[in-house]
């Protein structure tokens, strides 16, 4: 922290650091500069100096490496050392991925299949570092890796999206806002323009984990199947904007009460009227007094399970499951066809409507409801 506590430290992207760490190396074989630090250009304008942690030059090439600070952003590639190696060769500046960083394997992503997993602003930020230190008329081969890179992007999105074998070397403004929800959403819309790429105009949006691998189980292709966090209403909108016909929402029904209730950001923190919520349409359903008052007294969601089971009345996630729909719809002004599954923690279904139904046949499900 600086002096004002209060304000969040920025750090630096795996973008920027594979540029200086670039720069650095190609400072040592051109120049015979060992720097302790170098500057950059960040892509919106302006510099930022990011130190080297280490330089090694070798025979006909030169290796430097800078430590990703993500500052107090809860960043999985926080510590990650970057490493780039540079080898003269030709006039071209050719760049590409080592080991630890990932490898395109499905399209619909910024990076051909394929190719290294170094986003196009990154790439533009290393050539331009290298090309400013070799001058015009020279060329070199840049190898970018990420020792260890491998075990981290299994905590990413990168397994998801078809990017195997490490990282992806991100950025577009070369520093990283801590905490910043902005970003984490626009992270997981990818998936939406690869499963387009693949083909695919129904989709399943799902909050989480538990989601995919439900949805696994139910035969839906797993190409279909999109992460939405806590930003059930932002990917909604994302899928509006883009040929999306039909989704499913599928997700613990804790998550999809609240998209009945019109919440569409699903943080606890922010909104929460599950209880109001499933204890409105149990009224609506005859439910009597007492079992009323034991819903609004719930600990969690999941215990209306067996409230409204053993009172005769589990059709009321059905009616909570056509809500959702209904709510999501409206949300993006009637642009998609929307269906609601919802599951049990024990990954019991207990509610879905008719929407689901036609959208989880359309996409191949292998499940019979009753």
């Amino acid at each position: 922290m600086n002096g004002n506590k209060s304000k969040l430290r920025t750090g630096y992207t795996t973008g920027s650091c594979a540029a200086a760490a670039a720069k650095a190396a190609a400072l040592a074989l051109v120049r015979g500069r060992v720097a302790d630090n170098v500057s950059i250009s960040l892509p919106l304008g302006g510099r930022i100096t990011l130190g080297i942690s280490r330089v090694e030059p070798g025979e006909g090439y030169c290796r430097a490496a800078v430590i990703k600070d993500a500052g107090d952003d809860p960043d999985v590639t926080h510590g990650l050392t970057i490493v780039a190696e540079v080898f003269l060769q030709g006039e071209e500046i050719c760049i590409t991925g080592g080991p630890g960083v990932g490898t395109v394997t499905k399209p619909g992503l910024a990076v051909p299949v394929g190719q290294s997993a170094i986003n196009p602003v990154p790439r533009q930020m290393i050539e331009r570092e290298v090309r400013e230190v070799l001058g015009p008329g020279r060329g070199a081969r840049v190898v970018i890796s990420a020792p260890g890179g491998e075990a981290v992007a299994a905590q990413t999105m990168n397994p998801r999206l078809g990017i195997v074998g490490g990282i992806s070397i991100l950025g577009t403004g070369g520093i990283v806002r801590p905490m910043s929800e902005d970003a984490y959403r626009r992270s997981l819309v990818p998936q939406i323009d690869q499963a387009l790429a693949l083909g695919y105009r129904s989709l399943v949006l799902t909050p989480g984990r538990m989601g995919v691998k439900k949805a696994g189980e139910l035969g839906l292709p797993p190409e279909a199947v999109i992460e939405t966090s806590n930003f059930i209403g932002a990917m909604l909108e994302e899928c509006a904007k883009r040929p999306v016909e039909a989704v499913l929402l599928l997700g613990h029904l804790g998550k999809l009460v609240k998209v009945a209730a019109g919440i569409f950001h699903t943080l606890g923190k922010l909104a929460d009227a599950r209880r109001e919520t499933i204890a409105a349409y149990a009224a609506l359903q005859g439910a009597p007094r007492h079992v009323i008052q034991e819903l609004m007294d719930m600990n969690t969601a999941e215990e209306a399970v067996q409230i409204l089971t053993t009172c005769g009345l589990p059709r009321v996630f059905h009616r909570l499951a056509a809500a959702a729909s209904r709510r999501a719809a409206w949300y993006v002004r009637e642009q998609l066809r929307v269906g609601t599954l919802m599951y049990s923690l024990s990954g019991e279904i207990v509610g879905y409507d008719a929407g689901a139904r036609q959208i989880g046949e359309e996409l191949g499900w292998q499940i019979s409801l009753k």
